[in-house]
């Protein structure tokens, strides 16, 4: 228990670029007293993808760091359903405002802004230095790739992944 609160366990769906960069940000949030991966090609997994329901008793809390969008959001649903915590994942570097709304599964990466009266759907990754400007509305799936600019009141649909730097008004 740290400051009054009850450490979890985390199990990480993907062990490559996103899983670590989940991985990282769940570090520097500090409330996970053990973080493990489940990924069918790396040697540092306790087990494969398709194994997560024989966590569920080890592990409270699960999310998927995975760039397919479709097999993030699935997996997602297939957590949910076995009753995994599916947690939002913030760094500590990342504003979000008190006003927003970011559905479970989503992670933000250190420096990204999320404003005022935005809306953020599950299983989204908001990059490094990615600005979601007032009232803007992120669908589920999306990524929001390093230093895209969302303009205020813009829509993105599901699934959506920008490219770096891309601006949409």
């Amino acid at each position: 228990v740290r400051m009054g609160i009850v450490m979890s366990k985390l199990l990480i769906l993907g062990a490559g670029q996103y899983g670590k960069v989940a991985r990282e940000i769940a570090e520097a949030i500090g409330n996970f007293e053990v973080i493990s991966f489940l990924d069918d090609n790396s040697p540092s997994a306790i087990g494969n993808l398709c194994d997560y329901d024989k966590f569920s008793d080890e592990y409270d809390t699960a999310i998927v760091a995975i760039g397919d969008p479709e097999l993030r959001l699935g997996l997602l649903q297939k957590l949910k359903e076995i009753g995994y915590i599916i947690p939002i994942l913030v760094h500590p570097k990342a504003y979000i405002s008190p006003s927003s709304v970011i559905e479970n599964g989503s992670f933000v990466e250190p420096m990204a802004i999320v404003h005022t009266d935005v809306k953020i759907g599950a299983g989204c990754i908001i990059s490094a230095g990615t600005i979601v400007n007032h009232n803007a509305v992120i669908g589920c799936g999306c990524h929001l790739n390093c230093g895209t600019i969302i303009g205020a009141r813009a829509v993105i649909k599901e699934l959506v992944r920008t490219n770096c730097g891309q601006i949409i008004e």
